[in-house]
């Protein structure tokens, strides 16, 4: 069976750096596990796994418009230090935030206690990166109608309610 639209497929994988650095990796886990043509992955990884069947081992390099974004300088800002309540608040803090696109993770970058501001960045922290994938498809199965009603993997691998 191939992987297509509404299948469940199940693979490992490596993530690594243009520098070979490696920032991910499925190695001594369960596979990872997704309901292809539902963008549970990035979209560039889940384009080079169509048509890829059980066996087969491949390496894509996923461009930043495929993957997390090209880095955006407007999503870097001041925040007046005031909103974070009573929470400690250092650089590399991460915190969720609704923001005028959504919610989204974003995490502190600078701290300016002259100005009484924290800097935020609300840029996905691979935003900009090329994303270099070896993968090797372990199971390639069809989706069950609850996994299709929800538009994601349920059970092992996958999102358990």
């Amino acid at each position: 069976m191939k992987i297509a639209k509404e299948k469940v497929a199940l693979f490992h994988y490596t993530l690594k750096n243009d520098a070979g650095e490696v920032l991910d990796s499925s190695e001594g886990e369960s596979p990872m596990a997704y309901l292809h043509g539902e963008h549970n992955i990035v979209e560039g990884l889940e384009n080079a796994l169509e048509g890829k069947q059980a066996g087969d081992k491949f390496n894509v390099v996923v461009e930043p418009v495929e993957g997390y974004g090209e880095y955006d300088e407007s999503l870097v800002q001041p925040v007046p230090k005031e909103q974070f309540g009573d929470h400690p608040v250092e650089v590399g803090n991460q915190f969720h935030a609704d923001t005028a696109i959504g919610p989204r993770i974003v995490t502190v970058v600078a701290i300016d206690d002259e100005e009484d501001q924290v800097v935020i960045d609300a840029n996905h922290s691979l935003a900009g990166e090329n994303l270099h994938f070896s993968v090797e498809v372990v199971e390639v199965r069809e989706a069950t109608k609850e996994e299709l009603d929800h538009g994601h993997v349920h059970g092992p691998g996958g999102h358990v309610h």
